[in-house]
C-alpha cells in the first residue's frame, strides 16, 4: 500500500510539472502555424546545404511544436519547395529546439545545466548533419510517398523548356497523363498533381480570413491536447511505475554501465514516446539512478524517434527512408550519449 501511496504522488508530481509546458506548447504551435507564412519563410532559407540545413533546425524557435506536430509542418514545407536539408533539419530538430521545450529542460534540470546546453548542442548537431546528408540527394521526391512527390514543384533543371514544358502546340488530354483524379462537379474531374490541385492541398492557413484561423487554432489546439494529453498521464504512470515495482539493484545496475545506461533509456525513449513539451519531467525522475550521457539519450533521442508518429512518416517517407533516419540518429545520439558518460567518469 505505501509503493502504491508512493506510486501515485510521484505520478502527480510530474503531472504537474510538466502540464503548463504542455498547454503553452500547444497554444504556442496552433498560434505560429496559423499566423507564419512558411512560402515567406523558405525564401529566406540559405542554398548552401550546410547553412539550409542549419537554417531548417533552427526555425523550431518560430513553429514550437513537439514530435506530434512537426511532421505535418515538414510536409508543408516540402510541398512548398523547401529545400530537403531545411525540411529533414527542421523535422528532426524542432521537438527540442524550440523556447517552450528549453524552458521547460531548463526548470526541470536547473541544478545540472549542463543537460541544458548539452541536449541543444547535441540535437542541433544531429539534426543539422542528417539533414546535411539528405541534401546529396538533388531530387528527394524519389524518398517520398508518390501522392507528396507528385505536389512537388519539379527541381530546376537550368533549361526554360524543361522546367516549364506546357504550351499549346503540345498540349495533351489531362486522361492521357499520370496522376490521381478527384471528382470536382458532375462532369469535371482535377488532378491532383497539377498547380490547381497543389495550391488547393498545399495552401498555407495564412491565407484564411481571420475567423476561419481562429477555429482551426481552437480545432488544433483541442486536439493536439486531446492526443498529447493522454500521452502524458500515460508517460507519468509508466514512471512511477518504474520508480516503484522495478527493484532499486535492477535499475542502478542498468543506470550506472555507460553503455547499458544509454541503451536503456534509448529503448525507454521510444517505446514511452512522451511528446518533448514534457519529456523533461519524465528524464528527471531517472536522474539519481542514470548517468547524464544516458539521461542526454533519452532527451535527445526520443523527440526524434517516436514511435507514436511513424503513421506520420509514413505520409511522407518511404519505408526505408524512415528506418534510415532512425539508423543515423540512433547512431550519432549513442556516440555523444558516451562521449559524455566517459568524460564525466
Amino acid at each position: 500500500m505505501n509503493q502504491l501511496n508512493n506510486a501515485f504522488t510521484l505520478f502527480l508530481s510530474l503531472m504537474v510539472e510538466a502540464m503548463p509546458f504542455l498547454l503553452l506548447g500547444v497554444a504556442f504551435s496552433s498560434i505560429l502555424l496559423l499566423f507564419v507564412d512558411e512560402r515567406k519563410l523558405i525564401a529566406a532559407m540559405p542554398r548552401n546545404p550546410l547553412l539550409g540545413a542549419l537554417a531548417g533546425s533552427l526555425v523550431g524557435f518560430l513553429f514550437p511544436v513537439c514530435e506530434c506536430g512537426n511532421v505535418p509542418v515538414a510536409r508543408r514545407l516540402l510541398m512548398k519547395g523547401a529545400p530537403a536539408s531545411v525540411a529533414v533539419g527542421f523535422l528532426l530538430a524542432a521537438p527540442t529546439i524550440n523556447p517552450v521545450v528549453i524552458w521547460a529542460t531548463w526548470t526541470a534540470f536547473r541544478d545540472q545545466p549542463e543537460i541544458v546546453v548539452l541536449r541543444i548542442v547535441f540535437s542541433l548537431s544531429i539534426a543539422t548533419l542528417i539533414g546535411w546528408t539528405f541534401s546529396s540527394q538533388k531530387d528527394i521526391r524519389p524518398l517520398l510517398q508518390p501522392n507528396i512527390s507528385r505536389l512537388m514543384p519539379a527541381p530546376s533543371t537550368g533549361n526554360p523548356a524543361k522546367d516549364n514544358p506546357s504550351n499549346p502546340g503540345t498540349s495533351v488530354s489531362p486522361l492521357l497523363q499520370s496522376g490521381t483524379y478527384l471528382l470536382q462537379q458532375p462532369g469535371q474531374m482535377f488532378q491532383l498533381d497539377n498547380s490547381t490541385a497543389y495550391d488547393l492541398f498545399a495552401s498555407s492557413p495564412v491565407s484564411k480570413p481571420l475567423a476561419a484561423k481562429l477555429k482551426l487554432m481552437l480545432d488544433n489546439m483541442v486536439q493536439e491536447l486531446r492526443e498529447l494529453g493522454g500521452i502524458l498521464v500515460l508517460g507519468a504512470a509508466i514512471a512511477a511505475f518504474v520508480q516503484v515495482a522495478v527493484p532499486r539493484e535492477i535499475i542502478l545496475s542498468l543506470g550506472q554501465g555507460p553503455i547499458t545506461s544509454i541503451l536503456a533509456m534509448m529503448i525507454l525513449a521510444m517505446v514511452v514516446s512522451i511528446c518533448s513539451t514534457v519529456d523533461s519531467f519524465f528524464a528527471l525522475s531517472f536522474a539519481s539512478t542514470f548517468t547524464s550521457g544516458s539521461l542526454l539519450s533519452f532527451l535527445v533521442f526520443g523527440p526524434m524517434i517516436d514511435l507514436k508518429n511513424i503513421g506520420l512518416l509514413m505520409t511522407v517517407f518511404r519505408p526505408r527512408v524512415i528506418v534510415y533516419l532512425f539508423a543515423l540518429a540512433g547512431q550519432m545520439t549513442f556516440v555523444f550519449a558516451l562521449l559524455v558518460n566517459l568524460h564525466v567518469g
